[in-house]
């Protein structure tokens, strides 16, 4: 008995997405679509976890981003997910902030499992959630469909960049990452 107890309390212990969560109940459009939201941020977590000041300024050539600007870019795209999940346009006028690696990396994370928690609530209308971008020449929109052929698969194409440009940096994943399962192994 106390070792599932302990065992229970040390999964509660670890962060959000060291683990996929667990499967909607049910199979509708906007679980589909936070499940899909939940393998990003899945993918994210152990893409980013354990990288070190090396990989991050590491790029595998002088015209392709480093990682830190592959993150940064992550992160603005997960801004448009939240954004459109929370029915908010995402202001392309505004004034970027500078953060650090710990920031970005927690921002992004946050960004995902809201946008998932959005997707989850009952009655949710997927039509509801449109891209809307503002810019100093207007305000454009486009449907959810663009949200998941647009800044979703985007995100997961830079996550496995961030993956193979660490590896080539010497820093492959932990062992035990299952992607298939959504799980890490020790």
């Amino acid at each position: 008995m106390l070792i599932l107890f302990a065992s229970a309390v040390m999964a509660q212990n670890k962060p959000y997405y060291y683990n996929i969560p667990d499967t909607p109940k049910t199979y509708t459009a906007a679980t589909v679509a936070a499940r899909l939201v939940d393998g990003l941020g899945f993918r994210y977590f152990w893409a980013t976890e354990g990288l070190t000041e090396k990989d991050l300024t590491f790029s595998p050539g002088d015209s392709t981003r480093s990682i830190f600007a592959t993150l940064e870019h992550i992160k603005d795209l997960t801004d448009i997910l939240f954004n459109a999940a929370n029915k908010k346009p995402t202001d392309f006028s505004a004034v970027p902030v500078k953060l650090g690696f710990a920031e970005i990396r927690e921002k992004t994370l946050n960004n995902i499992k809201a946008a998932s928690d959005l997707l989850k609530q009952p009655d949710v209308n997927l039509e509801e959630m449109d891209m809307i971008f503002l810019r100093v020449n207007g305000k454009t929109e486009f449907p959810f469909w663009n949200l998941v052929n647009g800044p979703i698969s985007d995100a997961l194409w830079h996550i496995g960049q961030v993956v193979s440009f660490r590896r080539s940096s010497g820093n492959p994943l932990p062992n035990g990452v299952n992607v298939l399962r959504g799980t890490k192994t020790n």
